[in-house]
């Protein structure tokens, strides 16, 4: 079976940490050479060997405190959103053999849309209730809702989310909150501690530990993204959470994993702070995020290619192809061209190049290590603008259909019975309504058409009382309005 990168956002991990200690016992030399027999007696007696010294104690970072100083800025992230019908719900388990008339009215028949929930974490980063998470955690969330470690409960905003580095802000609507600290990425090495905060399957505030198993590594799916590999245990439900550092910084955010199960495997990935934070700086001004273009096609440097071209050994990204009209072509470069660095940053490895080029704002001037003709130069670029992402941009207002209240998160349509419900989402399906209720009455008033749901829910706070009626059944239900 195949590994795959999995994102984690959940739909119970325990660690035991488990030390062993080494006792040391005097060595006896067996090779040591015995006393020659005819030497006298030593006349005093001689002194003792000395004792063994203790070997010398390592202890492991203080966890708890970190742990302590920061739970109260990592969060719950549930997101709710509704499923389309889809024709075609297929025949049911253990009917397959009917008969073909039958099976059609099976295979025709529309297939009942159920609410699709999503469970992850994020961390403030704002004492104004400014919270980082994943895209994935809130990406088609038609309702938000964010739980503190002190339990309380808060509808949250999502001010804008980028799917090219898996990166989203949410709001909610409170003051005097407590805030993480960030730190540098670009500081952390290979081999330190690092402390994972999230929800992995629900459990809140579990807190794992681990060490940075590798930094700018790169993945198929996230080309502007250098992420920190770490083995600090991660699972769904950890998504959007913190990685911090023996500071007490945040350097990143916990995003994928690599397994074959979809379960941790020692394997995880997160977000890079800084990354995170020109993303977050962006979407909170811009509801979008701008990333600097070259135009060019790029390729690893293999030895046989740094041989070729006259380098000390493989590095950089080998140019393979340069688009017409590009801010590439008008800086002269050319097929052939290895980039060995952007503004002063080394390169490596070809992976290297369009994070670094995207972080340069678009008509902002780059400085380019070009290794030409078997020696380096120097080319001055003008960044172009890549192509506006649409995953980039902030959520777009929803059209309303005509029969929509908003409110409660209602499609109906009138009938002689009252209003029939076409989709139900946010409040009014925690509540537990679905399509085929009919809705008789709010808060005890009879409604029969749109408008009168409407201006009942508009006129009303906090919450109502929807009266249902479901096959020959009415009944009341409480619903909290978004």
């Amino acid at each position: 079976m195949r590994a795959k990168v999995f994102s984690i956002a959940l739909l119970v991990a325990a660690v035991l940490g488990v030390s062993a200690g080494v006792s040391h016992l005097p060595r006896i030399d067996a090779n040591a050479a015995a006393p020659a027999l005819a030497q006298p007696a030593p006349a005093a007696r001689q002194a003792a060997p000395a004792a063994p010294q203790p070997a010398a104690v390592q202890t492991l970072p203080d966890f708890a405190a970190i742990a302590e100083a920061n739970k109260g800025a990592v969060v719950n992230i549930t997101s709710t959103a509704s499923a389309k019908p889809e024709a075609g719900a297929g025949v049911p388990e253990g009917l397959e053999n009917l008969p073909p008339q039958f099976r059609r009215f099976f295979e025709q028949m529309p297939q009942v849309p159920q609410p699709r929930q999503g469970m992850g974490s994020g961390f403030i980063v704002e004492p104004d209730g400014t919270i980082l998470t994943n895209a994935h955690v809130v990406d088609g969330a038609d309702e938000v809702r964010v739980r503190l470690a002190d339990r309380r409960e808060f509808k949250g905003k999502v001010v804008g989310q980028d799917k090219a580095t898996d990166i989203a802000v949410v709001k909610i609507d409170a003051k005097g909150l407590p805030v993480v600290k960030l730190g540098d990425p670009a500081q952390t090495r290979v081999g330190e501690w690092v402390l994972a905060i999230g929800s992995p399957f629900g459990f809140e505030n579990t807190v794992t530990a681990g060490i940075v198993s590798a930094t700018s590594r790169s993945l198929p799916d996230g080309t502007y993204v250098p992420f920190i590999q770490t083995d600090a245990a991660v699972n769904p439900g950890n998504s959007g959470g913190p990685l911090f550092n023996l500071k007490g910084e945040v350097i990143g955010i916990n995003s994928q994993i690599y397994s074959r199960s979809g379960g941790f495997q020692g394997i995880a990935f997160a977000v890079p702070i800084d990354v995170a934070s020109n993303v977050k700086q962006q979407l909170v001004a811009h509801g979008r995020v701008e990333r600097g273009r070259l135009g060019v096609q790029i390729q690893e440097v293999t030895q046989s290619l740094a041989q070729s071209f006259g380098l000390d050994r493989p590095r950089g990204a080998l140019v393979a192809q340069v688009e017409k009209d590009s801010p590439a072509a008008k800086a002269g470069i050319k097929p052939g061209d290895v980039l060995l660095g952007v503004n002063g940053k080394n390169v490596e490895r070809s992976a290297e190049i369009p994070p670094l080029v995207a972080a340069v704002k678009p008509g902002d001037k780059a400085t380019l290590s070009v290794w030409r003709d078997r020696k380096k130069q120097e080319l001055a670029v003008t960044v172009g603008r890549l192509e506006a992402d649409k995953t980039a941009q902030a959520p777009a207002p929803r059209s309303n259909e005509k029969a929509d209240t908003g409110k409660l998160g209602l499609a109906v349509r009138p009938s002689q019975e009252g209003l029939v419900v076409e989709n139900a989402t946010g409040p009014a399906a925690r509540a537990g309504i679905r399509q085929g209720d009919v809705v008789t009455a709010v808060n005890g008033r009879p409604v029969k058409s749109v408008d009168e749901l409407r201006k009942a829910t508009d006129q009303a706070k906090g919450s109502v009382a929807l009266l249902v009626r479901r096959g020959e059944d009415s009944i009341f239900v409480p619903i909290e309005m978004g």
